[in-house]
């Protein structure tokens, strides 16, 4: 049951993406692409609307901190 859930949220998730993107965008395209560029450290609404375009680099500015502030 947990499993229809999630991919119910999954989905709905990927068509508000699809929805605020301006790049006309299918949905199965959609998520061929994100599958694709999981790991890319980009931003998200820059990538939706322009993704054949090469983008800026993020800031260096990580929310997180640093984990290991010691560690070399």
């Amino acid at each position: 049951m947990i499993q229809i859930w999630t991919a119910l949220i999954t989905i709905l998730l990927l068509k508000a993406m699809k929805a605020t993107a301006k790049y006309g965008w299918h949905l199965s395209n959609l998520l061929a692409f994100i599958r694709l560029n999981i790991f890319v450290k980009i931003e998200l609404q820059n990538w939706l609307d322009r993704p054949f375009e090469d983008h800026d680099k993020p800031p260096k500015y990580n929310p997180q901190g640093i984990l290991f502030p010691d560690y070399k």
